[in-house]
């Protein structure tokens, strides 16, 4: 038997921990002390889950000191805190111990970047609508001034005409067709037409002879049977039951046949004349 130290005196020193040391080590992790204090709380996970909306996956793996699903460490303390108020502790040390184990508390973002990336990040803008509004209300209201503008200028010529003055020139108005438009300027009835006047109607014929004129001719009922410019050369017969009458805008163009019969009246160039006939008439001829 050998004599000097016995096993026990060969054991190795302490490591030499300090008392801070096994407080370390008898400190729970962030994870078991959540858990514990969940626990205690006579919570579950599903209830912690829905009183803070943190998925419940992720604080089983909280729980389980693992903060890879938190998606970085500014999100990982975000969920610890938010989990400690919800298990009624306090988040501070928990915080403190979670920077110790990951290398200190993350630094502050600049906040610099952050407005120059807000700055230059593109702005979608959608179609600006108003813009397309006032431009559509713009060509519509031009629009309805131009026909208002026509309308106003073919309205005037035929007034002008009708109260005996010279229609512009530089603005002829276009007379309305009519099947019973001639292609080429219709001479004097001969005798023939004349005899052909049938004898229970009344027919006139206007012939622009002299120059243009504008006309209207209604039936006895009064339902128009022509209105418009008759150019020189041009004629229009019309022929009613019982009545015709007429309004010549420049009297003294127009040449009357009614019933066959030449009008012999001397109306005056640039003269107004409203005029009836009927079966009887002319008079005298």
């Amino acid at each position: 038997m050998s004599i000097g130290n016995s096993p026990e005196d060969e054991r190795p020193f302490e490591d030499g921990r300090s008392e801070e040391g096994h407080e370390e080590e008898a400190r729970p992790s962030v994870g078991r002390a959540l858990q514990q204090a969940r626990i205690a709380a006579g919570l579950t996970v599903d209830d912690v889950s829905s009183a803070t909306r943190v998925r419940i996956a992720i604080v089983h793996a909280i729980e389980a000191d693992d903060f890879t699903p938190c998606g970085g460490d500014v999100y990982a303390r975000g969920h610890i805190r938010t989990l400690a108020k919800a298990v009624h502790i306090d988040p501070a040390p928990l915080l403190a111990r979670y920077d110790d184990d990951h290398g200190g508390r993350p630094a502050p973002t600049p906040a610099a970047p952050l407005f120059e990336a807000e700055r230059i990040r593109p702005e979608r803008r959608g179609p600006n609508w108003t813009a397309a509004m006032v431009a559509a209300i713009v060509a519509v209201v031009g629009f309805v001034g131009f026909t208002a503008f026509k309308g106003g200028d073919s309205d005037s010529d035929a007034t002008s005409v009708a109260q005996g003055a010279s229609p512009s020139a530089s603005k002829p108005a276009k007379p309305t067709p009519s099947k019973t438009d001639s292609a080429t300027p219709k001479s004097d009835p001969s005798d023939s037409a004349i005899a052909a006047a049938p004898q229970d109607k009344v027919t006139v014929q206007v012939s622009a002879v002299d120059g243009r004129s504008w006309i209207s001719a209604k039936d006895h009922n009064g339902r128009m049977l022509f209105d418009g410019l008759l150019k020189k050369g041009e004629s229009k017969t019309f022929q009613d039951s019982s009545k015709v009458n007429l309004i010549l805008g420049d009297a003294g163009a127009i040449q009357l046949y009614v019933n066959g019969k030449k009008i012999e009246d001397d109306f005056q160039p640039g003269a107004v004349e409203r005029l009836t006939y009927t079966k009887g008439d002319p008079e005298v001829g």
